[in-house]
């Protein structure tokens, strides 16, 4: 009999193996740029390359084809190991990781809706598959694209995940046994209008300020959200800058490269850090978006703070406050020693 409590604790053994073996993957680019196979030294996960191409010529699975459409394909796992390795071989659908962006492959428990949902695997890989030591297997599969397929990019991936527990990590009072994955990632494009879209949104400012100002610099992070919002995958690019008042700039970052790749329909969170942030100043913060393979894709968002050395201006209201007590003490010293000196000597007057 299984209790729930087995059955919630293999549920987690997968998805945190899972989870920590798409860490592994880290964040890939698209065919513009240099990209690697998934290989975690132990095993790898391929496209199956051409009869004697090397097995790394294909980094990453890349096709094209219209809604209502199949075409084939295969995929190698390669066991670099001297012992033989049992895998579960499944297909799923991609993700940015909500903080950081990185590149993730759902994990086995969750049904795919999209592009992994499109992908068959035969019907041997339906339990475990097993490679043999220094060996690979050659997995074929087929992509069915649904005639109701939107236009544009979409991402998954096919995944082989270890049977093997490699390890026991302990969280809280429970104890998880943690398997390693790994995953090759497809990149599937319905063909159809396709329309880039990238915005910034929700620019936010976090400061800290040393007790006593100017002595130490106060840091600041700079907090904000990009969302794909069109049907294609882009590579975003991001300038950070800030003017103080009457236009003084303050912070100029020029456009950089994120190295990450944003999915359609995802939201990411981003912190930028500022180690020299103002300690007195009215700020305002921009940081403006695009996509080199997009040069009309720009979005911009801004958000202003006022910096104020808040020690200081304490120590200086409470001298300030120190010295007009000391100001009313002294008038109305004064006025009292003139009230006396004012009344009339009435022996003198007898």
């Amino acid at each position: 009999m299984r209790t729930r409590s087995s059955t919630r604790s293999r549920t987690r053994t997968s998805l945190h193996g899972l989870l920590l073996g798409l860490l592994l993957l880290g964040a890939g680019l698209l065919p513009a740029t240099a990209a690697r196979a998934a290989d975690n030294g132990t095993w790898g996960v391929f496209p199956t390359p051409a009869a004697g191409a090397a097995m790394t010529d294909r980094a990453y699975f890349f096709h094209q084809g219209a809604a209502g459409t199949s075409l084939a394909d295969s995929v190698t796992i390669l066991n670099s190991s001297d012992k033989d390795l049992t895998f579960r071989i499944f297909a799923t659908d991609a993700m940015n990781t909500p903080a950081g962006g990185a590149f993730a492959l759902l994990p086995a428990e969750t049904r795919p809706k999209d592009v992994g949902a499109w992908i068959a695997l035969p019907p041997e890989t339906a339990g475990t598959v097993t490679v043999p030591a220094k060996g690979r297997k050659d997995i074929p599969f087929t992509v069915k694209v649904p005639a109701d397929a939107t236009p544009g990019d979409h991402v998954g991936g096919i995944v082989a995940l270890n049977t093997a527990v490699e390890g026991v990590q302990q969280e809280g009072k429970v104890q998880v046994g943690v398997k390693r994955s790994v995953g090759a990632r497809l990149y599937f494009r319905v063909p159809g209008p396709l329309t880039p879209g990238l915005s910034v949104e929700d620019v936010r400012i976090s400061r800290s300020a040393p007790l006593l100002p100017w002595v130490k610099d106060a840091r600041a992070t700079v907090s904000y959200t990009l969302v794909n919002r069109g049907n294609v995958v882009v590579e975003p690019k991001v300038t950070v800058s800030a003017e103080g008042l009457f236009g003084r700039g303050v912070l100029d970052r020029p456009a950089r490269e994120l190295k990450l790749t944003l999915l359609p329909g995802q939201r990411i969170e981003l912190t930028e850090p500022w180690p020299d942030a103002p300690q007195s100043d009215w700020v305002t913060v921009r940081i403006t978006a695009g996509a080199t393979a997009h040069p009309d894709l720009v979005s911009r968002s801004e958000t202003g703070f006022i910096a104020v050395p808040w020690p200081a201006v304490g120590l200086f209201l409470v001298l300030a406050g120190a010295g007009v007590t000391l100001w009313v003490l002294r008038r109305r010293r004064r006025a009292e020693l003139e009230q006396v000196e004012s009344v009339p000597d009435l022996a003198q007057a007898r």
